[in-house]
């Protein structure tokens, strides 16, 4: 599925954001509301680059590396930026540290409350103990053990409430309000979305001549600090958001259409039902299009970065490569700079997709060999399929459940090959040698 949102803008002859959201959907206006009160946002190139200089030294400057073997399959010139290498493996640790760094004393002293179910919870956690700021992170009861652990490890009171997040983030607010706490909001906070838009910064120093940057998109502060900061420095760049098939929120918030998401993604870091009232207008004027990516499409992108890259993505952090995968055309040709921007996995997860990428490919296959129920006919044919150097790593018979005939026995292999091409040529040794066999679909 593909949706792209014909936004072409040219560059903004003001890099102030002026942003009313009074009780009301964000308009051109001079404030927004925090907490009952009103207040004055502004989000500018030279903000981005002050948060840039608050963060330097605790922030790890991570690489920005161009990938010969990716750009070949991609068909452009693909730069990834490691994210997924900070202490915390995500981009959340800039826009969170510059949001506490932005605290009075007196509210420092009083603590933070967070809501999240994984990076800008650890984020918040790592930065919180360093300031030696107390920190509450309220997580949806469904979160998983490592990353709430994970969050508890680093610091933080951990409060587990609610089935959603939407929830989770009333509880936290609550607590905000009954505890005097400030709270730090996922991205819908400028200071928030000034740190993250630090990202771009180091992209475009590394390599000015940038073409296109491709950001995953969820509630939206990566992306509309990104690009405020990118297209400053350089008018003519384009930045291109990712969201999934399932949680298409931002694209439905710009245009107007109630937002409705599907049960699950496996890319939960931008499963996000609640696009920020800060960051939608700002990526409406600078964001280009938000393309869409399936979940195989996500699939494929993690593998590959473990496979090619030898790097370990969270499929959120894989959702760049994957609109570039699934939308070759649009990106031919150009010098693309992709935020890899978080790597924390499940591991029972990124098995699944391994295997499932090794099913994909024909690495990994199941043979369905008609054998003669007999001694010795098992080990004739795996016989056969070793000389052809396929390796068996599992095997079951079926007597009962098939439609052969008596005294022969369905054996299914799952055999580990090259490719499609080494299992053609394991399926004919079987066939040369007098046995029906043949490959389960998946």
């Amino acid at each position: 599925m593909v949706s792209w949102l014909a936004r072409h803008l040219g560059p903004a002859t003001s890099f102030q954001y002026w942003i009313c959201a009074w009780f009301g959907p964000p308009v051109s206006g001079a404030f927004m509301r925090a907490e009952g009160t009103i207040r004055c946002v502004a989000v500018t190139l030279e903000r981005i680059r002050a948060a840039a200089e608050q963060i330097r030294g605790a922030i790890v400057e991570t690489p920005f590396l161009h990938s010969r073997t990716l750009s070949e399959i991609a068909g452009c010139d693909v730069r990834l930026k490691y994210e997924n290498l900070q202490f915390t493996a995500s981009f959340k640790e800039r826009g969170a540290l510059v949001k506490l760094l932005s605290l009075s004393d007196e509210e420092r002293q009083r603590g933070v409350v967070a809501m999240s179910a994984g990076n800008h919870a650890q984020a918040v956690a790592h930065h919180a103990r360093r300031l030696g700021i107390p920190a509450t992170v309220v997580m949806p009861r469904f979160t998983a053990n490592v990353k709430v652990e994970n969050t508890r490890v680093l610091g933080a009171r951990v409060v587990l409430k609610g089935e959603s997040l939407e929830e989770a983030s009333a509880c936290a607010h609550e607590i905000a309000r009954e505890e005097q706490k400030s709270f730090v909001h996922p991205y819908d906070d400028e200071e928030v979305i000034r740190g993250q838009g630090t990202v771009a910064l180091e992209m475009l120093e590394a390599e000015p001549g940038l073409d296109a940057l491709v950001i995953p998109v969820g509630g939206g502060g990566l992306i509309a600090g990104s690009a405020i900061a990118a297209r400053a420095i350089r008018p003519e760049i384009e930045v291109v958001g990712v969201q999934t098939a399932r949680f298409p929120s931002m694209i439905q918030a710009l245009e107007g259409r109630p937002v409705e998401c599907g049960p699950s993604t496996i890319a939960e870091g931008i499963a996000v039902k609640e696009p920020g009232e800060l960051t939608l207008p700002m990526i409406r004027e600078h964001v280009s299009d938000i393309a869409v990516v399936e979940e195989v499409d996500l699939e494929a992108a993690v593998l590959l970065l473990v496979e090619i890259e030898k790097t370990v993505v969270e499929a959120a952090g894989a959702a760049g490569l994957a609109a570039l995968l699934a939308h070759r055309e649009r990106f031919a040709g150009r010098r693309v700079g992709l935020i890899v921007s978080g790597g924390n996995i499940d591991l029972l997860i990124l098995s699944s997709i391994i295997q499932r990428g090794l099913v994909r490919s024909h690495r990994l296959v199941r043979l369905l060999v008609e054998v003669r129920d007999v001694p010795g006919a098992l080990a004739a044919v795996t016989g056969i399929i070793g000389e052809a150097n396929g390796n068996i790593v599992a095997v079951q018979h079926q007597r009962a459940f098939t439609s052969s005939p008596l005294q022969t026995v369905d054996v299914g292999f799952v055999v580990e090959a090259r490719g499609p091409e080494h299992v053609e040529e394991i399926l004919a040794a079987l066939v040369s040698s007098g046995y029906e066999a043949r490959v389960l679909d998946l």
